[in-house]
């Protein structure tokens, strides 16, 4: 989880009342309600600017904004600043499918085949693919494919080109429908589907079919022509100055930029009251509960409960009220975005951020909404939040030791004991830290709070799922609950002795990327153009992945929900005598293969035939030296401490000479033939 950051903020609230509904009412304690908790995440959830606003039958009710569109100038945030919406995107290009579906030129749940003529992949079962599962996330697909992705101030389209291509050689990780995981590839995969249909580019759709009709001035693709100083500034840690602008070339799965007042009116899109755009029956299709219809945990109250496209049919705690309520949140590397919608009320709500998370900007639409309808009479009250006891540890029947073994999820393997009825478990979901659970009866074990509680489930599929029911409370923001599948149980996976020999050299290795742009935003941290390999051979595990030969492990994980999103195969070559490895089609190079940085006074980087990267050591003969580089046109470099933050990423600060921190590393990315002057002098 991203490091929570106090910042003293200018913060203004600006609130419009409009329909004689709301004007009716008292809208005072809705308005106060929307400022605390705005003035809250800009103070204390590393929230630079934040924008808001509710629709209600048509209208806008509410519009409000906290913190500042510049850090520099302090000028605030107004309702025509844009954001990023990341995954909100989905959405949008659901609705564009099912539009199309509305006019008889696709049938949702015809194979993808019978319009994407050149997809394939190398597992037979790809021919059952069809839109739907693209929607609700049960194609099956690996998950995502991040390469060139998020760039700044550039908008290649190099990730749309050439995702076909690589999905040409991978394979599914499951039978397609038949568990849901969080896909971004499948939203990727109707972009293509609607510009192959529509004979247009997926921008000019949106343009044509959405923003023209619903008059949206403001709802742009990184493709599009507009004025990019209307973007709300983002920002770093260890980077003073506003980064620039960041294109989610993702555009399907999360690329759109809008402001929180257009987002709130493309809800009546969503909800069919504009049918004159997407059918009632469409829109009624898009609120399915399609997470019935796969393995999915039990529990009915919870944020999570797919629907095509949505997050949430049934969002809590809406409906602990009785209230049907829609939800899509979304995060990019630096914008956060939230729309939450009543149906049956014709009542949304559109958070949009700066810095922070989707999760904070969801807690404050809940607790704002409910605020709303308690104050139009729709509710009498709002349900008290949950509380919660230490447990009351009792005796573990010994039929529960077979849950003890091996378990893992994308990306690590954890090996689970139970000792005297109780378990240690690592951080879970990113956002619980590491801690002890006991037993308290009916197969549940429970932290020391009493707000997380974990169990073990082996639902139809024959897999057995470590499951995560926890009550999330955030000082000053309120609460929300997740129940998730966390971990797979895995099978032993033995090696014979030379396999072993060969993975063991690897482990706590890292791996850093070759193939990624200079103008990504990876570049600002180390860690995210890394992996450092964790190899558990007694297993035969690697990073979460079950090793087959002595360069191969493929992803073995089924895990519905979250935990098994953006799965992997791990695949060695041996390339200019060094080893390098494969995933999703990026290459990565071995820190062996890495040398030091020429020490003396001048030297030359050139950019490899390919145009991959070129990666150095800092080591004493250079570290604490001031590095001055002369950069070419499309050039650009980055240097990383020992903890591996960016001390200067030049594409983003434009800053060209840093002084080399000791147990460092240099990155030099550009075109292929791109040559770096690089002079190193004494402090």
């Amino acid at each position: 989880m991203k490091k929570m950051v106090s910042i003293l903020m200018t913060t203004m609230l600006i609130a419009i009342p409009v329909t004689s509904a709301f004007a009716q009412t008292n809208p005072d304690t809705v308005k106060e309600k929307a400022q605390g908790l705005a003035s809250k995440i800009v103070s204390d959830y590393g929230v630079s600017g934040l924008q808001y606003a509710i629709m209600d039958h048509g209208s806008i009710v509410l519009s409000g904004s906290a913190g500042v569109y510049d850090k520099a100038t302090k000028n605030p945030i107004n309702k025509d600043t844009m954001f990023g919406i990341g995954s909100v995107s989905k959405v949008y290009v659901t609705a564009a499918a099912m539009m199309l579906a509305d006019s008889n030129k696709i049938d949702i749940d015809k194979p993808l085949t019978t319009y994407i003529k050149d997809f394939k992949m190398a597992d037979e079962r790809y021919t059952k693919i069809t839109p739907r599962m693209l929607m609700n996330h049960s194609s099956g697909l690996y998950g995502s494919h991040y390469e060139n992705s998020f760039l700044l101030d550039d908008n290649d389209t190099k990730n749309h080109d050439e995702l076909l291509v690589k999905l040409q050689t991978e394979r599914l990780k499951s039978n397609p429908g038949e568990s849901s995981v969080y896909c971004n590839d499948g939203f990727q995969l109707l972009e293509i589907l609607i510009e192959r249909v529509s004979g247009l580019s997926y921008s000019e759709f949106i343009e044509t079919f959405i923003s023209k009709p619903l008059h949206l001035s403001s709802t742009k693709t990184p493709r599009d022509s507009f004025d990019r100083e209307k973007l709300a500034k983002t920002y770093f840690p260890a980077i003073d100055q506003a980064l620039p602008v960041e294109n989610v070339n993702l555009i399907g799965s999360g690329g759109l930029y809008s402001t929180a007042e257009e987002l709130s009116k493309f809800a009546e899109v969503l909800i069919g009251n504009r049918t004159d755009i997407l059918s009632e029956k469409s829109a009624k299709a898009m609120q399915s509960h399609e997470y019935r219809k796969g393995v999915w945990v039990s529990e009915e109250t919870n944020s999570i409960n797919y629907g095509l496209g949505w997050d949430a049919v049934r969002l809590e705690p809406f409906s602990d009220h009785g209230i049907t309520a829609l939800s899509k949140g979304g995060d990019t590397q630096l914008y956060h975005a939230v729309l939450t919608t009543l149906p049956e009320h014709d009542i949304s709500i559109a958070i949009l951020s700066s810095g922070g998370k989707s999760i904070y900007n969801g807690i404050f639409a809940s607790n704002v909404l409910l605020e709303y309808i308690r104050v139009k009479g729709i509710i009498k009250e709002i349900l008290p939040e949950k509380t919660f006891e230490p447990p009351l540890k009792v005796d573990m029947p010994s039929d529960l030791l077979a849950y003890s073994g091996l378990y893992g999820n994308v990306g690590k393997s954890v090996n689970l004991e139970f000792k005297n009825g109780e378990i240690n478990l690592p951080a879970l979901s990113g956002l619980i830290p590491s801690q002890k659970y006991v037993y308290v009866g009916k197969g549940q074990f429970k932290n020391n709070d009493g707000n997380v509680t974990i169990s073990f489930d082996q639902p139809k599929n024959g897999k057995t799922y470590l499951k995560l029911s926890n009550y999330l409370n955030f000082p000053g923001l309120g609460q929300t609950v997740m129940v998730t599948y966390e971990y797979q149980k895995l099978d032993s996976n033995p090696l014979n002795q030379s396999t072993q020999t060969v993975w063991e050299q690897r482990n706590g290795k890292n791996y850093y990327a070759l193939d990624e742009k200079i103008t990504s935003f990876k570049y600002m941290n180390k860690a995210f153009l890394a992996l450092n390999l964790s190899v558990d051979v007694n297993h035969g595990y690697a990073s979460g992945t079950q090793i087959v030969d002595k360069n191969k492990a493929v992803n073995v994980f089924d895990i519905p929900i979250f935990s098994g999103r953006d799965a992997f195969d791990l695949n060695f070559y041996t390339m200019d005598h060094t080893e390098q490895l494969m995933i999703d089609g990026e290459f990565y190079i071995s820190e062996d293969a890495i040398q030091p940085i020429y020490a003396g006074n001048d030297s030359f980087c050139t950019i490899p035939t390919g145009g991959q990267a070129k990666w150095y050591k800092i080591d004493e003969n250079s570290a604490n030296q001031v590095m001055n580089v002369e950069t070419p046109v499309n050039g650009g470099f980055a240097v990383y401490d020992a903890n591996g933050m960016a001390l200067n990423f030049s594409k983003a600060t434009s800053n060209h000479s840093v002084v080399l921190p000791e147990g460092g590393m240099i990155v030099f990315g550009g075109n292929e033939g791109d040559v770096f002057k690089v002079n190193l002098k004494n402090k």
